[in-house]
């Protein structure tokens, strides 16, 4: 109950504004979802009022929401299901470069790097120890 008895809504306004508070409807609003760890909870065409006070905004919803469990698939949406997977092994940047400084082909590059954990100055300073006259 307010003190002071029953107001109108033009006195609420008022009163309001005194106190930096103002609200919002948000027309025309189709569906608001709410997803937590394991459920969703889905509003179909709610009444939403933003509330700002002092700078913060606070979305009220006001409807009857269907609860739902969370399927995996709607974790990450459709865009991540579609992403594809990163390449097995080193970049192929790497490998170009072992292969350029070193003088060595593909595979022998891929080696190196699978030897000395995908680290390509590594790579190529085994590589170059193994050709030099003392190396082997």
């Amino acid at each position: 109950m307010i003190p002071g008895g029953a107001r109108n809504q033009r006195q609420m306004q008022m009163a309001m504004r005194r106190l930096g508070m103002t609200t919002e409807e948000i027309p025309g609003v189709e569906e608001v979802v709410i997803r937590t760890k394991d459920k969703e909870h889905v509003f179909k065409a709610p009444e939403v009022t933003i509330l700002q006070v002092q700078g913060v905004r606070t979305y009220q919803v006001v409807g009857e929401p269907e609860v739902r469990a969370r399927t995996t698939g709607s974790l990450a949406g459709p865009a991540m299901a579609a992403a594809p997977e990163p390449p097995a092994g080193p970049p192929e940047e790497d490998v170009r470069l072992v292969m350029e400084q070193a003088n060595v082909d593909h595979e022998e590059a891929l080696a190196a790097l699978a030897a000395c954990d995908g680290q390509p100055a590594e790579a190529i300073l085994m590589l170059l120890s193994r050709r030099s006259p003392g190396g082997r």
